[in-house]
Order: C-alpha cells, then structure tokens, then sequence
C-alpha cells in the first residue's frame, strides 16, 4: 500500500470517527485556571466595552507567553486566556457570577499569519463544543488587537 493511500484512509477514519483536529482551530486551553493568573479587572457599565465586555476579567498566560510577557516577543506555543465573568453585586461587594466566554489567542505563526501569528477564539460560557469566533477571527478579534502590534499584539502585561 502506497503513503497517500495509507494517509487518505487514516484521515477517512479518523473524520469518521470524530477525531479529525481543525489544523485552524484554536485548541480549549485545558487547565488554564492552574496556568500564571497575569491580571483581573472589572469593565462597568460607561466604559465604551461594556456591552461586548462588561464583568469580571480574568488573564491567564502559560509558560510561553510568561516568556514572551518577560521578553516583549511571543513565539509560537504561547497561550493567553481571557475569562469574562459576570459581576455580582451584593452586599457592598463585586463577586463573580456565571461565566459568560473564554476567550483564547493561540501563537502559531504559520496557521495564522493573517492575523498576526495569533490564532483566536472564544468559547460561549466556557464550553469547550460553543465556539463563537470560528472564521470570524480578523474582524471579531484581529482589527482590535491590531494596533497592539508594537507589544506583539497583546494589550496585557504581566505584572509582579
């Protein structure tokens, strides 16, 4: 049995099984809540994001954008997190509420060239099989982070 031949029934198999990986796909960041918590702020109500941002932001980077947060360059493999929660209000306190997106910037700078060697998703209340971005990276996510070029494309900075 030829190479192609093999490759072609291994990929046949493997879409029929389910298993076939999106080589576009940004991946579900698995266990990023134990990854470097880079930040966290609180959009309100009045800030021009609030209607696509309001609540309780959580940022989570693995080892390689902790690398490139300490270098200024992110090279391939590096992983930040957004986690958008809702905010609670109670008792004179801000507490989190229901998770609202999980938002991934993927680095590979081959699979996505077009937008800066980042890869982006969100992921609707933190389900893994609710993509929300998909095709729509450039324009849903890309032309914002475009002027962050100067920092790599990332508006975040790593803090003691």
């Amino acid at each position: 049995m030829n190479k192609s031949l093999v490759a072609l029934v291994l990929t046949s198999l493997a879409t029929s099984a389910g298993f076939a990986a999106d080589t576009a796909a940004v991946a579900w960041p698995e266990g990023y809540r134990a990854w470097r918590h880079v930040k966290s702020m609180v959009i309100e109500a009045g800030h021009p994001l609030h209607a696509a941002f309001g609540g309780i932001h959580h940022l989570y980077a693995n080892e390689a954008a902790m690398a490139g947060y300490r270098s200024g360059r992110f090279e391939d493999g590096a992983v930040i997190v957004f986690d958008l929660l809702e905010a609670q209000r109670a008792d004179h306190a801000i507490m989190e509420g229901a998770r609202k997106v999980v938002g991934v910037m993927q680095k590979d700078s081959r699979r996505f060239a077009a937008t800066g060697g980042w890869g982006f998703e969100g992921f609707a209340a933190g389900d893994p099989a609710r993509r929300v971005v998909g095709a729509d990276a450039k324009t849903a996510c890309f032309d914002c982070h475009a002027p962050q070029q100067a920092n790599g494309y990332v508006f975040s900075s790593a803090r003691d």
